[in-house]
């Protein structure tokens, strides 16, 4: 499988990473069954987060770690300091508590790749980066990043670590798709449009992108007049996203392979890294997902692909 590497690890992350936000040890032979097929077509990479079913997630996989005995052949993504029914919790107290807990669920003494699951634009990205470089020397996060910030956070938390001497992002973890939101999918969410990519290709940063496939939306089960799925209209349903689709249809006829396809091979082309978080959960998803992630597409066809704005008006 295709791997790009992230400053921190000495290990590849591959560019597909599996996702885990509905694992829980009440089945865990399911995620047995969906990790062990994920690791056997090489990948790498689990994503999840100190919230996921109420660190079930983490347990989950803590526990399946333990019985392949291979935490070492594992990169994990956690996340922590998401907002509580209180508000923002994105302060060293809690990215301490939350990272403890993480660490104790999981069963390591180290994560791989730590992303705070948000911002507080309040809190100052001093007092962010000068807590996660404590825990960066004392040896129990290697990579830190971003999970829905804005690049201009990212930059002005990389550009304090850079004149302090300490480590600062390496990646980041916003929504990246052929089709592009019209607003947040949750509330403090981030869904990287044009510029933040231009950004990106200038500074090299990876993206690990959350929903890189549209929550389905190139599945084919979707059309303007079927309003059953109201996350997806909220979100997708515009004349320029079903341009989109439309291109990618056509294009995947081309190649002779299939649209999401196309969607998934879009977000792994950008002139960065890029990896996309996956939720397959059978064979016949991850195969897909693999086929796609194999695909290449030109400069000039992911350029076709999403700037359609012309065509539709």
């Amino acid at each position: 499988m295709n791997a790009i590497t992230v400053p921190g690890l000495s290990k590849p992350i591959t560019t597909l990473i599996q996702g885990s936000d509905y694992f829980r040890p009440s089945i865990y032979e399911k995620v047995c069954n969906v990790l062990d097929r994920y690791f056997a077509i090489g990948g790498n990479t689990i994503d999840t987060a100190h919230v996921y079913c109420g660190g079930e997630s983490e347990l989950a996989i803590g526990q399946w770690m333990k019985d392949r005995n291979n935490r070492e052949d594992i990169v994990i993504l956690t996340k922590g300091a998401h907002h509580d029914k209180n508000g923002p919790r994105v302060n060293p107290e809690e990215i301490s508590k939350d990272l403890f807990e993480s660490l104790e669920r999981l069963g390591t003494d180290y994560i791989d790749l730590y992303a705070l699951h948000r911002d507080d634009p309040n809190v100052p990205v001093s007092v962010l980066i000068d807590a996660l470089n404590e825990h960066i020397a004392a040896g129990r996060i290697k990579a830190i990043g971003g999970s829905n910030w804005t690049v201009q956070r990212l930059q002005e938390a990389n550009e304090y670590a850079a004149s302090n001497g300490l480590v600062g992002f390496t990646f980041s973890s916003p929504n990246l798709s052929l089709a592009k939101a019209k607003e947040p999918f949750w509330a403090g969410c981030v869904s990287a449009d044009a510029a933040d990519c231009e950004w990106h290709e200038k500074y090299q940063l990876p993206i690990l992108s959350w929903s890189s496939q549209a929550r389905g939306f190139f599945t084919g089960r979707f059309t303007p007049e079927d309003h059953s799925n109201e996350d997806l209209v909220r979100v997708f349903y515009s004349d320029d996203n079903w341009e989109r689709l439309r291109r990618a249809e056509q294009l995947a006829k081309e190649k002779g392979v299939s649209t999401i396809q196309i969607a998934l091979a879009y977000v792994l082309n950008q002139p960065f890294p890029a990896c996309a978080l996956i939720g397959a959960q059978n064979e016949v998803e991850l195969i897909s997902c693999y086929e796609g992630s194999n695909i290449v597409l030109t400069r000039e066809e992911i350029s076709w692909l999403e700037h359609v704005e012309s065509s539709v008006r």
